[in-house]
């Protein structure tokens, strides 16, 4: 029985050795092959979008090595405060009127404060008033009662990524664990929000630790999991970070696959570094969410270029998304 055959039959791999010899040794494309029909028999055809916008930005106390919003490095990072609230609705606005199925308000910091919590839940009143969109929300570290009251106010998703695997984190991140991050995920799973963490690749880790990155999400059950790739930035530790080759973020994808097979793997960061054709393979290799759109001038020409995009692949771009397993 191949290992196709294997997964969708209820197998679910959970060995790194295993994962990393299938992935090592099994022929590029059949390889391929194996993840395209993974994903299109546990998860269907249906595509889900999603769009953030950047509601506090910069100054951000923690040290993370990639981030150009840390208040530790000497970047070009725009800094400003909590968004005027018309604005925020005005791109929620827009995004559901092109067709994109999410909106997260995604903030800098490493928690919010309770004032801030109260002015986020008034947007989320707000865009739900006026949009059809699913709410997400991105916004460090919480309490239990912060995401209960951002449930209660039409939020349903909450994003907090693991970034790495754990035997890399600590080279990357000083100023909180993952410890932390996996308590803000179970108390939001508590309050009855789906749960999206995910991670950048391409911060120097090895082969090996990209799979125990994967079996770790995996191992919390992460519905959607958001895949960056490192695009290094001018003023952050890693500015002179390698750029992983093409064939290596494509063993990637297999590799959150394999021990994903049922969540939903997004396009986030560092996409655009991706040329057309290994975008394409991603997508058929098993890429089945994405974050797109933009500021408010851009939101519907990029929109419109990326349904293209995956409704060449073969998804349905305009079928609700659902993420129970």
């Amino acid at each position: 029985m191949n290992i196709a055959e294997r997964i969708i039959g209820g197998e679910r791999l959970t060995s790194p050795d295993e994962i990393l010899r299938i992935v090592e040794e099994t022929h590029r494309e059949e390889l391929y092959e194996a993840c395209h029909r993974i994903t299109r028999t546990l998860c269907g055809s249906a595509f889900d979008t999603c769009s953030i916008i950047n509601v506090k930005s910069g100054r951000c106390s923690e040290d993370c090595h990639w981030c150009t919003q840390s208040g530790h490095y000497r970047t070009e990072s725009d800094s400003y405060p909590i968004l005027p609230d018309d604005e925020v609705l005005a791109l929620a606005k827009h995004n559901d009127s092109v067709g994109i199925k999410r909106y997260s308000l995604v903030a800098s910091g490493k928690r919010p404060t309770e004032s801030e919590v109260k002015r986020y839940i008034m947007m989320y009143r707000a865009i739900g008033q006026a949009t059809k969109l699913e709410m997400c929300a991105s916004l460090g570290l919480a309490t239990k009662e912060a995401l209960q009251q951002l449930k209660e106010a039409g939020c349903t998703t909450y994003h907090c990524n693991m970034e790495s695997a754990p035997s890399h984190f600590h080279k990357l991140c000083s100023t909180h664990t993952q410890a932390e991050k996996e308590q803000t995920l179970k108390y939001a799973q508590e309050v009855g929000m789906r749960r999206c963490s995910g991670g950048i690749i391409g911060m120097g880790e090895t082969r090996r630790q990209r799979v125990e990155f994967a079996l770790y999400l995996a191992s919390m059950g992460i519905e959607s999991i958001p895949i960056n790739i490192l695009h290094p930035m001018p003023g952050t530790p890693l500015q002179n970070q390698e750029l992983l080759s093409p064939d290596e973020v494509l063993l990637a994808f297999c590799i959150f696959r394999l021990a994903n097979p049922t969540a939903f793997l997004r396009f986030s960061g560092g996409r655009a570094l991706l040329s057309a054709e290994v975008q394409q393979k991603g997508l058929y290799i098993g890429i089945n969410a994405a974050i797109t759109g933009g500021l408010l001038t851009t939101t519907a020409s990029i929109a419109e270029r990326d349904m293209e995009l995956f409704t060449s692949a073969g998804y349905d771009v305009n079928t609700p998304t659902t993420w129970d397993e």
